[in-house]
């Protein structure tokens, strides 16, 4: 019997003439009340979808020539269940990004999924703010992936991670890396925040033994403790209020593969002593369960803090720092690596020009001369998110102001109305009151709005209720402002 979907087959093999900016979406999903709801709220999001009630349905127009950007895929469905229906669609599409669905968040099936490529998952039922970050996330790095694909001429430098290792601090960094790329040994990541200790993380992985397997992060800066031991160990069913069905730990998705615990620091003391467990005895307990789960898994963290302050003030400890401290490896703030830069603002330039359809402009003189006297307390973060506010706004002022602001140490306001008042008298009145208005107001938002975001450590949704905002609106406030785009 025919599967029953959305669209029409022909449909679904053309799309000739779609706009570029939609995305389609296959909701794959045997219960009918779960695939008209994803359906209407993807529809009312500005995506196109097609659903199909069965694996054996989806495989059946994925070879018929259905092209969708993103597939949702329930786990388990009659028949062809969704572990199976994934191994199908990776025997013949490698990239096409699939994000399990899960009502019981099985351990083992989700860790088979991370296994076959999966994505990402959800545990059912999520909130809609779940789906829209796991989405966004998804087409972020389709996006990156479709640039550096059809601009040739630029892939040399469309990732910051084939740019940071130019400089000869770095290069040091990356020898270490070549070292060690036979062992498993645990690695201690330490340098000032937004330097690119991500970036040296993933480096240690695909170095490694386990380059094939999950790389998986986690931050624990941006959890609170309860939550953060859940994410790193995971729960049983009934564990606590709201823990409706089992869900595995970022350990146990990481199993084989490598573990990356960002700002290891924020750790508190309770969750430090399990962690040395984990990392004697390879194996813990999810919350609410008692059984032992054993685990193969590389373990990298990352701090900007003084760990070893930390230990002498009783703050980390002792016996934890020396087990994580096997290798360690500092790096250098970009201040230091000041060759990176021009080529670091030509990578950003041209993947946030792609990310949001906005004209590839070369900087002005201007502004390279400003970047050449600052030292970016922020390091590649820093410039990253100055970057992309350049393509957003599709303009250089802001960040002009926030230099001439932050070199001469005046407070905001006053440099951006000095300097825009400069600008309406030489351009003779050009630039209306509204305009001033605009701007002025645009400066105070995200000025606002990146204090707040330091203060709790990009905790988006920390920040919203102190913002007072809805963490949807925070996300797009972020987004209209430049600050980030992750």
């Amino acid at each position: 019997m025919p599967t029953r979907v959305s669209r029409q087959n022909s449909e679904l093999r053309g799309r000739k003439g779609q706009s570029p900016s939609r995305r389609r979406i296959l909701i794959v999903d045997d219960a009918e009340g779960i695939r008209t709801y994803l359906a209407h709220l993807l529809e009312a999001k500005g995506y196109d979808v097609d659903t199909a009630e069965d694996g054996r349905s989806a495989l059946a127009l994925l070879e018929g020539g259905a092209a969708p950007d993103a597939i949702l895929l329930d786990i388990m469905m009659p028949g062809i269940d969704g572990i199976e229906t994934l191994r199908r669609i990776r025997a013949f599409n490698l990239e096409l990004p699939v994000v399990m669905l899960s009502v019981i968040g099985r351990a083992a099936s989700i860790v088979e999924a991370m296994s076959l490529g999966a994505v990402d998952y959800l545990n059912k039922p999520f909130e809609e703010e779940e789906l829209d970050v796991v989405l966004a996330a998804v087409f972020a790095r389709v996006d990156r992936v479709a640039h550096i694909a059809s601009n040739t001429e630029i892939c040399d430098v469309a990732d910051p991670a084939s740019v940071v290792w130019s400089s000869g601090a770095m290069q040091n960094v990356r020898d270490v890396l070549t070292q060690i790329s036979g062992t498993d040994v645990t690695v201690l990541i330490q340098g000032e925040s937004g330097c690119g200790k991500e970036i040296v993380a993933r480096a240690v992985h695909e170095y490694s033994t386990r380059k094939n397997k999950n790389f998986v992060k986690v931050n624990c800066a941006a959890l609170p403790e309860d939550l953060l031991e859940s994410e790193l160990f995971g729960y049983e069913k009934g564990a606590f209020t709201g823990a409706n069905s089992r869900k595995p730990g970022r350990f146990e998705i990481a199993n084989h593969g490598t573990i990356f615990l960002d700002e290891i620091a924020e750790m508190s003391p309770g969750l430090q002593a399990k962690m040395l467990q984990v990392l004697q005895d390879r194996e813990f307990t999810r919350l609410g369960g008692n059984k032992e789960i054993k685990v193969d898994v590389r373990v990298v963290c990352a701090t900007h803090q003084p760990l070893m302050k930390m230990v002498q003030d009783g703050d980390f400890r002792e016996d934890l720092y020396f087990r994580l401290n096997v290798v360690n490896i500092e790096i250098p703030p970009l201040r230091d690596r000041r060759d990176e830069i021009p080529r670091l603002c030509e990578t950003f330039l041209s993947r946030y020009s792609a990310r949001y359809r906005r004209p590839l402009h070369a900087m002005s003189t201007t502004l390279t001369d400003a970047f050449a006297r600052y030292d970016f307390p922020g390091n590649i973060r820093e410039l990253e998110n100055m970057i992309k506010r350049v393509v957003v706004l599709e303009s250089e002022h802001s960040i002009l102001v926030d230099l001439d602001r932050k070199q001469n140490g005046e407070s905001g306001g006053c440099s951006a109305l000095q300097l825009l008042l400069d600008e309406i008298e030489e351009t003779a009145g050009d630039v209306p009151l509204r305009e001033v208005g605009r701007r002025m107001a645009q400066q105070a938002e995200r000025e606002t709005i990146e204090r707040i975001l330091v203060r709790t450590s990009w905790n988006r949704k920390q920040a919203a209720k102190l913002l007072n905002v809805s963490y949807k609106t925070l996300l797009q406030k972020i987004r209209e402002t430049g600050l980030e785009a992750k």
